[in-house]
């Protein structure tokens, strides 16, 4: 029998640990393990290389400053160069699912590169009862965002499929919107992720620090308080307890978030956690200007260490990026960091900061590193066992890395939407350099060489 792909020689990485054998891929799929050299169309040189599942991105905003029909192009990219196979996009409405759910799927469907799925954000009570809709069409987790509301209740939503105009809104994501949100999700045995900074503080700290004619990523962080996060979580683990909900946490980085999680889970509260790589690695004391400006703030290097040490604890269950596919012209757009754009782009850094940073300085291990990027999130979001691992009959969504090699960050690298990154300069020592969606070599040596439109929506099962 002829197969169509055989990677040789590359160490596979197993959650039952390193397997030194060649992986036997056919029709999009890992057919299993050999040391043998069947015969194959296509044969991929692994040596000395490290094969793992393919990393999903839980956590990704594009579609808001270009539209999607763009964006997945251009970030779809990004995400293949720095070695994700599935992204997953926080797609942002201001207006019906019922009416515009559709066009961003179809616009979608031929314009990703790699593989992507979709959380739903709800703003509103007509969007809370539009959940099942958006279940029917297999979009299976929610967002909220506790932090808008008041006089911090503006956003961007996403664009309209092939018009370049941007969407402010203003949105009050009460406490009456987060019940109501998390009740529904629990009825319909999906979770829900939570922006968890409470507005109300939130505008409080902002005004203050405005009064004093503070200024700065230090001032920033003061504003929005890790009690500000303690608050939210606090209140939606409340609601979420008492309606048997499953709460996905994103973008958790300070030692006073992860404490009061610790205290919710003990409670009996259904809690994962996802933190970013900025939080492990970028203090507001040491960043020059604003260009790390994002919500919740990065704090200080007490709180990355604290994030390290709950990764080690395995109190943390995925790292995303919160990547933000914006420009340096909307990003700096005032004079100060209270009119800086929040959020900065960086689904291509993810796998380079973590290995180099983690593995190569031995936070985590190789196994970590794969439960972290690709296999909790596929169990917690429905995509198990066809994401997020090797096992034979998953879909061979494949990186391969290069432990040894160092290379500097530049924005130009990854070829997306955004002229700027907040890691310009970092050398970073371990890198992708083959990149696998079902089979298919999307991206090799820092090339993309896959076709927009290969990249498929992924199926998901609800899980809980």
């Amino acid at each position: 029998m002829t197969y169509d792909t055989l990677i040789t020689e590359s160490h596979v990485i197993l959650p039952q640990g390193i397997l030194d054998k060649n992986i036997i891929i056919d029709d999009g799929k890992v057919i299993g393990f050999t040391n043998d050299t069947p015969s194959c169309d296509k044969t991929i040189n692994g040596q000395g290389l490290v094969s793992i599942p393919g990393p999903i991105d839980t956590h990704v905003h594009y579609g808001v400053y270009s539209p999607i029909d763009k964006a997945a192009v251009t970030e779809s990219h990004a995400a293949a160069i720095g070695g994700i196979t599935t992204m997953m996009r926080m797609l942002r409405l201001g207006d019906s699912y019922k009416k515009f759910l559709d066009s961003q799927l179809l616009a979608s469907a031929n314009s990703h590169y790699i593989d992507y799925s979709i959380h739903a954000s709800i703003f509103t009570k007509q969007q809370v009862d539009e959940m099942q809709f958006c279940v029917e069409k297999g979009v299976t987790s929610f967002k909220l965002y506790m932090n808008l509301g008041s006089d911090v209740g503006e956003v961007y939503m996403d664009m309209e499929p092939g018009k370049i105009v941007l969407r402010e809104a203003k949105v009050e994501v009460n406490q009456e919107i987060v019940q109501s949100v998390v009740e529904n999700a629990a009825n319909l045995g999906c979770p829900v992720l939570v922006h968890a900074e409470d507005y109300e503080l939130c505008s409080c700290g902002i005004k203050t620090a405005k009064e004093k004619k503070q200024d700065g990523l230090s001032a920033w962080s003061e504003s929005r308080s890790p009690e500000s996060e303690v608050k939210a979580i606090q209140t939606v683990s409340r609601f979420a307890k008492n309606s048997d909900c499953t709460l996905y946490f994103v973008h958790i980085g300070s030692a006073r978030a992860l404490e009061q999680i610790r205290q919710e889970r003990k409670n009996g509260t259904k809690i994962f956690v996802e933190t970013c790589p900025h939080y492990l690695t970028l203090s507001n004391d040491k960043q020059e200007g604003y260009l790390a400006k994002v919500m919740p703030p990065i704090r200080t290097f007490n709180d990355i260490s604290s994030v390290w040490q709950a990764i080690k604890e395995n109190q943390v269950d995925a790292i995303g990026t919160d990547h933000v596919a914006n420009c340096l012209k909307l990003k700096l757009r005032g004079e100060d960091v209270w009119d800086a754009l929040a959020g900065f782009p960086g689904i291509g850094t993810n796998l380079p900061i973590l290995i180099s940073e983690g593995v190569n300085r031995d936070r985590i291990s190789l196994d970590q590193l794969i439960r972290l990027t690709s296999m909790n999130a596929a169990k917690i979001f429905g995509m198990y066992p066809k994401k997020g691992s090797l096992e034979k009959g998953s879909d061979a969504d494949i990186t391969l890395i290069d432990m040894k090699k160092e290379k500097k960050v530049t924005s130009e690298l990854f070829g997306g939407f955004s002229d700027y990154i907040v890691y310009e300069g970092w050398n970073l020592k371990g890198w992708p350099v083959k990149t696998i969606v079902r089979g298919e070599l999307v991206s090799d040596d820092f090339q993309v060489i896959g076709k927009p439109g290969y990249g498929k929506f992924v199926e998901r099962k609800k899980q809980f």
